[in-house]
């Protein structure tokens, strides 16, 4: 650009300085455009007069204002009121929150009007048999908690059932600080059980196994002994005569104790399973004629050494009388004083196990067993 063109340019004008704020000096702003190019003109809305609610339940539809036909159409449709449940329903929807089944609750007998009084019948007029709780449960209409309550302490409720618990509790608890109370809180019941024998041994498994299989029973033992058969029972035919012997001694010489009474036997024997492989088993038979149930049951044998059984033979008689069914000197006997233990001990000192744990199995089978008889019996009267 050259120095002439230069010289055309005007030059700014500088401000003059004015005192005060500088925004005094800022012209002030233009007015804005409007681009509304005309006002709206108003929509009338009709607006329907409002009655007292008083008058409007007594005017019938036809005389009730209206709304204009083009702002009706516009509006929403007003849903119909929901109906009001009777009360029979309320009633079942009540139930049903309450957990009562329909059937529970229901009055048995109603209460009328003193119009019906000759037939209706008051709490006062029930049988004095009847407890407060019943008469409140089925006469009292609406009454459903009172047979609730009642239905849950009669046997089989909630109620019971926690008492029942309670006490199977405690019964554990005693019979733990003293397992001798075990015979006395199972004892009682339905149950009579009679064992030919007076041995503990004996009697507390069998007690045991039919207290366990009944929950209630009462179990004793008589002093019976056979005299048709050996000491020794050797083979299953002479431990089955032995034991049918000794449940004859004890109804014969017990008056208290009929054909209806069930008793248990429980007779040791030899067996020889093969050649010198011998074995020392229980036969547990309990009879009842009038029922006409007879069972019999084995335990698990213990094994025998043959030398103890050689030595059983030879301390014998030859006339022995009753050698055709065994011998006259017990495997107990003679394993006791091998084992240096105690006639009842023998087993758990050979085998690890006692005998009353292995006659206590064989007893639950067998109570097992008679409670199935029972119920094939009852059944069928």
């Amino acid at each position: 650009m050259s120095n002439n063109e230069r010289k055309r340019i005007p030059e700014a004008p500088t401000p003059a300085a004015t005192p005060g704020n500088l925004l005094s000096s800022v012209a002030p702003p233009t007015q804005l455009p409007n681009f509304v190019t005309s006002t709206p003109t108003p929509v009338p809305v009709a607006v329907a007069p409002q009655l007292p609610p008083q008058l409007v339940s007594q005017l019938p539809p036809q005389q009730l204002p209206q709304l204009p036909p083009q702002l009706a159409a516009t509006l929403p449709p007003v849903a119909p009121p929901a109906p009001v449940p009777s009360p029979a329903v309320c009633k079942l929807q009540l139930q049903k929150i309450l957990a009562i089944p329909p059937s529970k609750g229901e009055p048995m007998l109603s209460i009328r009007s003193p119009e019906d009084s000759q037939t209706t019948q008051s709490p006062e007029s029930l049988p004095d048999s009847i407890s407060e709780v019943e008469k409140i449960g089925d006469v009292m209409p609406g009454s459903g908690i009172f047979t609730w309550v009642k239905g849950a302490v009669a046997t089989g409720g909630i109620l019971h059932r926690v008492a029942e618990k309670a006490k199977n509790s405690v019964d554990s608890m005693i019979t733990t600080l003293d397992p001798q109370m075990k015979e006395y809180l199972n004892s009682g019941g339905d149950i009579n059980i009679v064992v030919a024998s007076e041995k503990d041994v004996k009697i507390s498994p069998i007690r045991e196994a039919f207290q366990i299989v009944f929950g209630k029973a009462t179990v004793i033992g008589y002093a019976a002994q056979s005299d048709v058969t050996a000491a020794q029972p050797v083979g299953y035919a002479a431990a089955y005569a032995a034991a049918k012997q000794r449940i004859a001694h004890v109804r014969s010489t017990r008056a208290d104790v009929n054909n209806n009474v069930p008793i248990v036997a429980v007779e040791g024997f030899l067996h020889e399973a093969i050649a010198d492989r011998w074995y020392a088993i229980d036969l547990l038979v309990l009879t009842q004629p009038s029922l006409g149930i007879e069972l019999q049951l084995q335990t698990q044998g213990a094994p025998v050494a043959a030398t103890a059984v050689a030595a059983a033979r030879a301390d014998t008689p030859p006339d022995y009388e009753h050698a055709a069914t065994g011998l006259s000197t017990t495997v107990p006997q003679l394993m006791a004083a091998s084992l240096q233990v105690a006639p009842t001990q023998w087993h758990e000192a050979s085998t690890g196990v006692p005998r009353r744990e292995l006659i206590l199995l064989a007893a639950r089978s067998l109570a097992g067993s008679y409670k199935k008889l029972l119920a094939i019996s009852a059944a069928m009267e």
